[in-house]
């Protein structure tokens, strides 16, 4: 019995995928190509945005992108408001004047964070003091409470202002424009709070032919902002809050979630391969080799138009468990192959383990292959970075780590297994002695027999 033979793969990694990368030239193309594939993904990692993908959950063939490109042509949207909530009623009286003159503050910011529209418009700056500043001068107090006015034009006491900002903000007073701004307590005895209205310039950009957030400038703009207010310490307590914030808080975080986490699974990636290898170069080779993969992805990620956004931070954290496997099972194979030549090792490793590594990336990527033509964001997503993270990591598995073991690699387990040259079948000799229990005695005995017949017919 002489075994099963060796599958067709096996036979193609050890006849000719392993003497061509790890021959002389073969080993400086890789190292060249590779350093090349990764200059690319660290310039794609520096240059992919974060942007806001909700309009990309919509499907491609819905009506909603018709109508929401129709949108951004014929009707471009203003900027985002921003309000900036005042606290304390008896602060907001005694800095009136200030709080009346707030545009002045917010003049002269719409070039540069935090870029605040010109408050030249009642869309652009609404400030119940800066009105009810004008109606007093102009029309007194007659039509809300005919209260007995200051030298300054405001009424004399706490309790007339709250009053006469009661009557003047209302529904049916002559400032009904800010009955939303004001927050009186439940008896309408004092005031809460007041909100200046301001607004942000279009904080867009054209990326790919299409009208979109700019993510960076919004974070710029939220950041400046509340420092803005900060820095208002001569005025009553104060907090900016626009409702995209939200969106722009998550824009703020994802970038730094994302390297964290993804740094955080690698080094995770490196504790598990070295316990489960149990050599610290080869799991220090396999750890590199996965974050080499993950940054390629990235790149790829940027040609592709792929953003930083939720769905691709979670793929982009599996697809570091994803290729470590291509690494983890040719680095584990090369320790347990003897001797003390690395590129027999590796062509061992490649041999032996190669062909179940590609069986395992085939099916992996066939498994979300049929993804790649779902109109989906989400499952178009996931299948392009799925895709990326197969492609990639046995490519990384079979190519660049069986180089860098034939380069750097360590000496075998001291129980590893003695390799030893494969002869070609035609050339082999068979000790009958040593495989008689195969053929039994009797066999045996037969065939010395007739070789003494032969003998004595010579």
């Amino acid at each position: 019995d002489t075994g099963s033979k060796e599958g067709i793969i096996s036979k193609y990694f050890r006849n000719y995928h392993a003497p061509a990368i790890l021959s002389k030239p073969g080993k400086a193309i890789c190292i060249a190509v590779f350093a090349g594939l990764f200059a690319f993904g660290v310039y794609g990692t520096t240059q992919l945005p974060v942007e806001d993908s909700s309009r990309n959950f919509i499907p491609s063939d819905s009506y909603i992108n018709s109508y929401a490109s129709a949108a951004d042509e014929y009707f471009p949207s203003s900027g985002t408001s921003l309000h900036i909530t005042f606290e304390n009623g008896r602060d907001i009286y005694n800095n009136r004047e200030s709080l009346a003159a707030l545009d002045n503050r917010v003049k002269g910011l719409s070039k540069e964070p935090p870029y605040i529209a010109e408050p030249d418009s009642d869309s652009t700056y609404q400030n119940v003091m800066t009105g009810m500043k004008i109606f007093l001068s102009t029309y007194g107090t007659g039509a809300i409470g005919n209260m007995t006015l200051g030298d300054d034009s405001w009424p004399a006491t706490y309790d007339d202002f709250v009053q006469a900002l009661g009557l003047y903000a209302n529904i049916r007073g002559p400032g009904a424009r800010y009955a939303q701004d004001v927050a009186m307590s439940s008896d309408a005895s004092d005031l809460n709070a007041f909100r200046v209205k301001l607004e942000y310039v279009r904080l867009t950009k054209l990326r790919r032919g299409d009208v979109i957030d700019d993510a960076d400038r919004q974070i710029k703009a939220m950041d400046a902002t509340r420092d803005m207010v900060g820095s208002w310490t001569d005025l009553p307590e104060a907090f900016p809050y626009s409702e995209k914030f939200i969106t722009v808080e998550g824009f703020k975080i994802i970038n730094t979630e994302l390297y964290r986490n993804v740094g955080l699974a690698i080094m995770a990636v490196g504790l598990i391969v070295l316990i489960t290898v149990a050599n610290i170069v080869t799991a220090l080779l396999i750890t590199v080799n996965v974050a080499f993969c993950i940054v390629e992805i990235l790149g790829f990620m940027y040609a592709l138009g792929l953003v930083i956004d939720s769905v691709s931070v979670i793929n982009l954290v599996l697809a570091v468990g994803l290729s470590v496997d291509y690494s983890a099972h040719i680095g584990h194979c090369f320790m347990v192959k003897g001797g003390n030549s690395r590129d027999h090792r590796a062509t061992e490793a490649l041999a032996d383990i190669g062909a179940s590594v590609l069986n395992g990336a085939l099916s992996t990527f066939l498994a979300v292959a049929v993804l790649l033509f779902s109109t989906s964001y989400v499952f178009k997503t996931l299948s392009t970075q799925f895709a990326l993270t197969v492609g990639l990591g046995v490519v990384h598995g079979l190519v660049l780590l069986p180089v860098l073991l034939s380069l750097v690699g360590p000496h075998p387990f001291s129980s590893a297994e003695e390799l030893k040259e494969v002869k070609p079948e035609a050339t082999k000799v068979i000790d009958k002695t040593e495989h008689a229990e195969s053929f039994g005695a009797d066999a045996l005995q037969n065939d010395e027999d007739g070789e003494d017949v032969e003998e004595e017919e010579a």
